[in-house]
C-alpha cells in the first residue's frame, strides 16, 4: 500500500499574487485543495513542515490533510510549483481530495530488482527508460511501487509495460512501451595508422612552406 503522511493546513480567505507573496514572507506555502465535486479551497501550509515531509513523498503518497483542525480528508499531490532559480523554495501546491470508494489515476514508481544476465555475464548495460506508470485504482489499493525482476534479462531483450504485474487496478500506459532493455557493450573503434612512403615529400611541410612564401610576399 502507498505511504501515508499527515499534513496540517489552515484556510486562507485572501487569494491573489499579493496575498501569496505575503504568505511566503511569513513562512507559509499557498496551496489549494479541490476534487470530489467540492469547491476549490485556498490553504496555507507551514513551509518548514512541508519541506521536511517532501523527501518522504511521491506522486502516490496519500496525505491526511487536516484543515483548521477539522477531521482530516485524504488527498494526493497533483502539482508542486517551485521557484525557477531556487528549487528548494516551494511556490504553490495543488491537492486533490480522494474518497475510498472512488478510483483515482496516479503514477507509481517501478523498482528493478536483481542484476540482468546480460550485464552479469556478458558486460551489457541496463537501460532503464520507463521509471513509472500511470494506474487507475482505488485509493486503498495504491501500491508503493511495482517490482520488476530483471535477473534473467539477456542482451537485446526488454521488459515492456505489458509484462508488469499489478495486484489491483489497471495500468493506463501504452502496453508496448519498454520499461528497460539490456544493450550490448560499446565496442571502441580501433584506429589503424597507415605508414606513409618515407620518400614522398610530406604534404603538410610543403603547404607550410607555401604559406610562409605568401606571408613574405605580403610584407
Amino acid at each position: 500500500m502507498a505511504h501515508q503522511v499527515n499534513l496540517a493546513a489552515v484556510s486562507r480567505p485572501q487569494t491573489g499574487t499579493g496575498a501569496a507573496r505575503e504568505l511566503r514572507r511569513q513562512g507559509q506555502v499557498p496551496a489549494v485543495i479541490y476534487g470530489h465535486g467540492r469547491e476549490p479551497e485556498p490553504l496555507a501550509i507551514d513551509a518548514g513542515s512541508l519541506s521536511r515531509l517532501l523527501p518522504t513523498m511521491t506522486a502516490s503518497t496519500i496525505l491526511d490533510v487536516a484543515v483548521d483542525g477539522r477531521a482530516p480528508v485524504k488527498a494526493l499531490v497533483r502539482e508542486i510549483q517551485r521557484h525557477a532559480l531556487r528549487s528548494t523554495t516551494i511556490m504553490h501546491m495543488d491537492l486533490y481530495e480522494i474518497h475510498a470508494d472512488e478510483e483515482v489515476d496516479v503514477r507509481v514508481a517501478i523498482h528493478l530488482n536483481g542484476v540482468p544476465d546480460g550485464v552479469r555475464n556478458f558486460g551489457g548495460v541496463l537501460d532503464f527508460v520507463h521509471r513509472d506508470v500511470e494506474i487507475r485504482v482505488l485509493p486503498g489499493d495504491i501500491p508503493a511501487g511495482i517490482d520488476v525482476d530483471v535477473t534473467n534479462l539477456a542482451i537485446g531483450h526488454s521488459i515492456f509495460v505489458r509484462d508488469l504485474t499489478l495486484a489491483k487496478g489497471e495500468i493506463l500506459d501504452d502496453p508496448n512501451s519498454p520499461i528497460c532493455t539490456v544493450v550490448a557493450p560499446r565496442v571502441e573503434e580501433t584506429v589503424v595508422a597507415v605508414a606513409e612512403d618515407a620518400t614522398a615529400e610530406p604534404e603538410l611541410i610543403r603547404k607550410a612552406k607555401e604559406d610562409e612564401d605568401e606571408a613574405d610576399e605580403k610584407e
